[in-house]
């Protein structure tokens, strides 16, 4: 099965929001100390939310491109349907 292909954009947004996860968590243990706005834990809390939120994106694509290759009728974005193509073939005249 081929691996699906997310938009560089995305990549770049999960990217962010992993950075943002890391600088919180390294905030957090106080292992690198911020500006004074940034060093609050509301701030922190807010860095958290912002981080998750920013690799959401990624995560939607890729469920998505996963759903259409495992299930590709699932996912057909047109109403035609297969079986009405079957009985078509199907019908005799008699």
């Amino acid at each position: 099965m081929r691996s699906p292909v997310i938009p560089r954009s995305l990549l770049l947004l999960e990217a962010a929001g992993m950075a943002l996860l890391a600088l919180a968590f390294l905030a957090l243990n106080q292992i690198v100390a911020l500006p004074a706005p940034l060093d609050s834990g509301t701030a922190i809390v807010g860095m958290i939310f912002a981080g998750v939120a920013l690799m959401l994106p990624a995560t939607v694509a890729l469920v998505i491109a996963l759903a259409r290759q495992l299930a590709p009728r699932l996912m057909n974005a047109s109403g035609h349907s297969v079986h009405q193509d079957k009985e078509k073939r199907d019908d005799a005249d008699h």
